[in-house]
Order: structure tokens, then C-alpha cells, then sequence
């Protein structure tokens, strides 16, 4: 995938991300869309009370996802590469995990009435990681609402995401583990990332240290 204009960076809460995302947007001059989370005033009162602020917490992410990706269009997809540290199609997941079901049948109404509007990135790249080093990832963040956040509730992250991307066909997904990569201390980890991305095609792949 040598002329590819647009990389997503997928993966539970803690994986990596945007770490992952500068860092390549650095190697390729690549621009970085980074998701605003601590922007999201519902988000903090989510972990404390989810039935009740769930719905105005997916809304408010959906909104804003939608308002900084739609400007792909419109905007610097075609003169210059873009690295992001989300997908628009990762709203669902936690839509149809912390939603009741009427605010899903409402939410999936919204929501397909905005995806028509984005664009699909050339190759979805989806890191991976252990409970263990989620949960010491999150704790680590410092972000005080993040505290609250159950083993259970990351568990079931890891199940959603994992069911949603292995059966994904809007784009290309490599699929690596990020306990296994070091970008921060060993160059060629970054390398052979690089050289994956250049071949890949289509379909499902995985990359992995041999």
C-alpha cells in the first residue's frame, strides 16, 4: 500500500494509539488527527452513573467524530497524508455495549445517517494488548474519571472490538499486538510496521515479532 492517503489507528482504551499515531505521522509527514476524549463533558459523569449519562456521552462522540472526519472531503485527504487515532465506525461498538435498546434504535438512526458522509481510510490498523497492561496503561494516564473504570467493562472491550474487526471489510485491517512492539526503544519495530504497510493489500493481515 505505497499510495495510501489515510490510516486509522484502532484499539481498546490504553493500547496505544496515539502514540502510535505520532509516531507514524512523523515518519510518513503524515497529518495526525487526534480524538479530543478529555473534551467530551458527559465522559466523566458516564463512569460515575452509565445508565443515565451513556446516551448524551455516545451522542456528543458520535457529533464530534463526525464534524472532524467529514472534513476529509473537503479538506487535505487529497494533498496530504492523514494518521488518526480513531475510526468513525469505533462509535458503535460502545453504542451497542453501553446503550439500552431504544437508544440504540434512536443512535443506529443517527448514525447512518452521518457514515455516508466519511470517508473509509485506505488501512485500519488495529493494536492489541493484554487486561494486564490495559489496565496499567489507564491507571497510568492519570485522568481521574478513568479510575473507575471495572476489569469487566475493559474485558468486554477487548471481545467487541476484537468481533468487529476480525469480520471489518470497509478497508484493509493489520492487526498487531502492542505488548510484542516497542516504538519508543527499537527502531526496527517502527521498520517493520513501515515495510508491512507497503504490502499490504486487502483482507485481514497480521504482523508480529518473529
Amino acid at each position: 500500500m505505497e499510495n495510501w492517503e489515510y490510516i486509522a489507528i484502532e484499539g481498546v482504551i490504553g493500547v496505544g494509539k496515539t502514540t502510535l499515531t505520532k509516531f507514524l505521522s512523523q515518519e510518513y509527514k503524515a497529518k495526525a488527527i487526534l480524538e479530543d476524549i478529555d473534551g467530551n463533558p458527559f465522559l466523566p459523569q458516564f463512569y460515575e452513573d452509565p445508565e443515565r449519562y451513556a446516551f448524551p456521552t455516545q451522542i456528543f462522540f458520535l457529533l464530534s467524530r463526525y464534524n472532524e472526519l467529514r472534513n476529509l472531503t473537503n479538506r487535505e485527504l487529497f494533498t496530504r497524508k492523514i494518521i488518526s487515532d480513531y475510526t468513525f465506525d469505533k462509535d458503535k461498538i460502545f453504542a451497542f455495549i453501553n446503550l439500552e435498546k431504544r437508544e440504540k434504535s434512536l443512535y443506529e438512526k443517527i448514525y447512518n445517517l452521518l457514515d455516508k458522509d466519511i470517508i473509509k481510510p485506505n488501512l485500519v490498523i488495529y493494536l492489541q494488548a493484554s487486561l494486564d497492561t490495559l489496565m496499567e496503561r489507564i491507571r497510568g494516564r492519570g485522568r481521574s474519571y478513568e479510575r473507575r473504570i471495572k476489569e469487566d467493562y475493559i474485558k468486554l472491550l477487548i471481545r467487541s472490538y476484537d468481533e468487529y474487526f476480525f469480520h471489518f471489510q470497509k478497508s484493509p485491517v493489520l492487526i498487531l499486538n502492542s505488548n510484542e512492539f516497542d516504538f519508543l526503544n527499537e527502531p526496527s519495530h517502527l521498520n517493520l510496521l513501515k515495510e508491512e504497510i507497503a504490502s499490504i493489500k486487502t483482507g485481514i493481515n497480521y504482523l508480529s515479532i518473529a
